[in-house]
């Protein structure tokens, strides 16, 4: 599947217009994310787009290298350092890794998207479909105004369909606006849910809905994120 890179690219450009007036004490705020600020949003979506890149380098010349050489421990660490940043420092770090990232991604041919890479033990495009979500959700968790319904339509659809294992066997979800359904396993649906498109994955992706989805009953409760090896770590 081609990965739709233009429309990162044209998430990464909405995201830098949203902190282009973000001010230091803004930054120092909390976000949605318990026990994050702002900062430390920025901080991860900076870092992860670093990430990626090399990732990307490496798969290009056909080698396999860890996100992160520390894991998790790494990473955390990572954004700990750098949530603090002043929030003009902050725009000139996601500016300069985003564009890494883009560049990257800029010497990739039709093959080289099917290249292996650790992360989730998948290929370089999934890496594109991975920034997508983290851009537009965490856009929505630094309460900059950003919503779920400001989310594009073919990207909710994309994160239902990643995030469809959270709901349990026998759960279908029917998006109205789009006319679009999502079954769990075989047969008639023992819970079925309905609602926006962005409204479904907005709840899938566990942040608030700008109208709830609703079940005959009550909503079904979400397991864990889909699950991936350690080292694996895109954590929305």
């Amino acid at each position: 599947m081609q990965p739709p890179v233009a429309a990162v690219i044209e998430a990464h450009r909405t995201l830098e217009r949203l902190v282009a007036g973000l001010s230091d004490q803004q930054v120092a705020e909390a976000s949605a994310l318990p026990g994050w600020s702002r900062g430390h949003v920025l901080a991860h979506l900076t870092d992860n787009a670093r990430m990626f890149a090399r990732l990307a380098r490496h798969a290009l010349r056909g080698e396999l290298v860890a996100g992160y050489d520390g894991g998790v421990d790494e990473r955390n660490a990572i954004i700990e350092a750098t949530a603090g940043r002043s929030a003009a420092e902050h725009r000139a770090q996601l500016a300069a890794h985003t564009a890494g990232l883009e560049a990257s991604w800029a010497c990739a041919t039709d093959v080289d998207w099917s290249r292996p890479v650790t992360f989730r033990n998948a290929d370089l495009a999934a890496t594109v479909f991975a920034r997508w979500r983290e851009a537009w959700i965490h856009m929505v968790d630094l309460q900059l105004g950003v919503r779920p319904d400001d989310w594009p339509e073919d990207l909710a659809a994309h994160a239902i369909d990643f995030l469809f294992s959270r709901l349990p066997a026998g759960t279908h979800v029917r998006a109205e606006d789009v006319g679009r359904q999502w079954s769990g396993g075989d047969g008639p649906p023992v819970t079925m849910v309905t609602g926006g498109v962005r409204d479904l994955a907005a709840w899938l992706a566990g942040r608030t809905p700008v109208v709830p989805p609703v079940a005959a009953e009550e909503l079904p409760a979400l397991g864990p994120w889909p699950p991936h090896p350690p080292q694996r770590l895109d954590r929305l």
